[in-house]
């Protein structure tokens, strides 16, 4: 490939970014990044703010000020941690700019144009009060899976149930507070389910060898419940407006507009260059990477790529190595319960330390699998890996060439059999991190930086120089040469995972920073080359530091955990209103015992159930997955309302509603009998 155009998820915009965002997006594509350029790659690194959607809009509104003063003050935190950080983009740009909003509406009109898209007239909710159509989420009511009656019209936050407005149970608006009303509204749809029978799953399907597991199974998954047409249009204030005579009022879908801020970025990099954006998106010799999230898996393989082809001038993603989900201290971490470690809050509490956030979420990044970050581990990894490990060597080795050598490359005389080893190991090295890393392995190729930085230390502690240089100084000469040259070979090969160290390390040896063809198979270090000044490169975290941090988390639960209380305890003065035993009486409720439970795929929540009821044995669908293992409740006892009317939930038909009282910190538990009841018998 000539050329690389690498892209980073764009973090929304209605809050800060938290360690969850690094390990799963950013982490990974910098070191991919600073990776291309240390081999003298021509590439560019793409990102951006996304800054419009409903989410936007109701943030603002409970800020009580504008979407455009929202968007203003995240994207300025969030640009800025990104940069203290070290994330290396070319550009950072944003979707409320007017390059984008040109690159937007001119990206829909070719659609447009070209007949792609199929225009529907439906039935939307609209608040007469407010005079406008209201997105899903400005909609609450009653879920009518588990019976939140605070569930928004896209989704049960309660149980993870994916819903439409008018499956909710009394729906109100969050404007008013009034029940809205239907009414028809035009909008242009993306025909998926005909893209995908004319190229899509086969372009997917000729990708199983190249992308991960993880990525062609989910898609796999769309794939096989068969695609269906999407909005592109919605009837909002906020966003790229529809660039079509009569469409006042309306605006491009965020998961339309969003993937083209990639393009409008590009375009905002180049706008003062004389080089050409269009190589980068339209020259088949460009290879487009996107780095994201697994929960943006569906936008950037089926998605963007369908809207690209159908466009007909841009190429395709050759590859998407989307990560699993950080958990944060064995919970899913929460921006609304505040359970996250932020970004620009870890860079003022831990000075200097962003190369050992880097390489613990790197050393722990949810490649394949969830994984959980905490801050034990985070201590750990420092202290006996950082400090111990890379920074002891390197220290030890420039302490002794400044106290033998007056801190000068010393002349080395012929390696023996142990020089040779760390010399081979050393010569092997760039090349196994490089193909690793090649390959979206960003653990493993940390782990074979970290083995470098053993054998050096094996090498000192085998080969003892402060004893050597009591009788033989120059053996001791040779070995500290070649800790020299190991400790300069770990510099560069540091600077993608840990760009901050390697600069320290480079000054120390004072150097300067090169591609890896310039250093790399050759002599790094010339004798007699004057080093620097030696210091610590890491230090080590102290406990009271760290249960600071717990103490921290802890503290934010219990505040949530006392305003839910509050808010309980308010609720609780107020009873609902009466119902008479008739109504009461209609509902048919029985005991049952799961037989069978296993995840829904593609969400997080919900469990498909299979239970006795002692009349039949039926399909439940159930939001508890956050609170029971499948595996282990095959033979519990529950109680379900059978005579609830059916319905689909992800595809499947649930016939019933199994009963879950929940606590005031918002956790499940089964309304079972205290001993076995017989299947099918009634609760009264």
């Amino acid at each position: 490939m000539k050329r690389y155009t690498v892209t980073a998820a764009l973090p929304y915009t209605n809050g800060p970014v938290h360690i969850g965002h690094l390990a799963g997006v950013y982490v990974p594509a910098d070191i991919f990044v600073r990776y291309l350029r240390a081999k003298g790659e021509d590439v560019v690194f793409i990102c951006g703010s996304d800054e419009h959607g409903v989410p936007i809009t109701l943030r603002a509104r409970k800020e009580g000020i504008t979407p455009q003063q929202l968007v203003d003050k995240y994207h300025a935190i969030i640009k800025k941690s990104f940069a203290d950080f070290g994330i290396s983009f070319d550009i950072y740009h944003r979707t409320s700019d007017k390059i984008h909003h040109q690159t937007a509406s001119d990206f829909f009109k070719t659609l447009y144009d070209k007949k792609i898209f199929t225009e529907e007239e439906t039935e939307q909710y609209y608040d007469e009060e407010a005079q406008m159509f209201l997105a899903d989420r400005y909609i609450t009511g009653t879920c009518p899976n588990c019976g939140n009656p605070n569930a928004y019209g896209d989704q049960c936050e309660n149980c993870g149930t994916s819903l439409t407005p008018r499956d909710l149970i009394n729906p109100h608006s969050q404007l008013s507070g009034k029940p809205p009303i239907l009414k028809k509204t035009k909008h242009w749809f993306l025909p998926l389910d005909k893209i995908q029978k004319n190229w899509l799953e086969d372009w997917i399907n000729s990708h199983k060898g190249d992308w991960k597991n993880n990525v062609y199974g989910q898609c796999n998954s769309w794939l096989d419940q068969g695609l269906q047409p999407r909005a592109v249009t919605r009837d909002l204030d906020w966003g790229v407006p529809v660039p079509l005579p009569g469409a006042k009022g309306k605006v491009l879908y965020v998961w339309f507009d969003a993937p083209i801020g990639y393009i409008s970025a590009t375009k905002a990099l180049f706008e003062n260059k004389k080089d050409n954006w269009e190589k980068y998106w339209k020259d088949k010799e460009t290879k487009l990477i996107h780095f994201i999230g697994k929960d943006n898996i569906v936008f950037h393989c089926i998605i963007f790529p369908a809207m690209l082809k159908e466009h007909g001038e841009f190429i395709l993603p050759e590859n998407v190595p989307a990560n699993e989900f950080l958990n944060l201290e064995g919970d899913k971490i929460s921006t609304s319960r505040n359970w996250a470690v932020w970004l620009n809050e870890y860079l003022e509490e831990f000075p200097e330390k962003q190369d050992v956030l880097r390489y613990v979420l790197c050393a722990t990044a949810p490649e394949n699998k969830d994984n959980d970050f905490t801050w034990k581990d985070f201590q750990a990894r420092n202290n006996s890996e950082l400090v111990a490990i890379l920074g002891n060597f390197v220290n030890r080795t420039l302490v002794l060439t400044e106290k033998y050598f007056e801190g000068k490359v010393p002349q080395h005389g012929q390696p023996n059999a142990s020089d040779n080893a760390a010399i081979r190991e050393m010569k092997e090295t760039p090349k196994r991190i490089g193909e690793l890393i090649e390959k979206y392995r960003f653990r493993d190729a940390l782990f074979e930086l970290m083995n470098l930085a053993r054998t050096g230390n094996k090498y000192l502690a085998d080969n003892e120089p402060w004893k050597t240089i009591k009788t033989d100084e120059q053996r001791t000469a040779t070995i500290l040469y070649v800790s020299l040259e190991i400790t300069a070979c770990l510099a560069y090969l540091m600077e993608p995972f840990l760009p901050f160290s390697s600069a320290k390390v480079l000054k120390m040896l004072n150097l300067e920073n090169k591609k890896w063809e310039e250093v790399f198979g050759k002599q790094i270090l010339k004798v007699g080359h004057p080093l620097g000044k030696s210091s610590l490169l890491f230090e080590k975290i102290e406990d009271d530091v760290i249960e600071k941090q717990i103490q921290k988390l802890h503290a934010s639960k219990m505040e949530l955990t006392n305003k839910s209380e509050s808010t309980e305890e308010k609720a609780q003065a107020a009873a609902k209103s009466s119902t008479t035993f008739d109504e009461f009486n209609k509902m048919d409720i029985r005991i049952g015992t799961i037989l069978e439970a296993e995840r829904v795929p593609k969400t997080d929540k919900l469990l498909k159930l299979v239970i006795d009821t002692g009349i039949d044995k039926r399909t439940v669908v159930s939001g508890i997955a956050n609170y029971y293992e499948p595996e282990k409740i095959i033979g519990q006892q529950v109680s379900i309302l059978v005579n609830l009317e059916p319905r689909k939930i992800k595809g499947i038909e649930s016939q019933g509603m199994i009963l879950m009282a929940e606590n005031a910190d918002g956790e499940l538990a089964f309304v079972a009998p205290t001993k076995k009841i017989d299947n099918g018998g009634t609760v009264k």
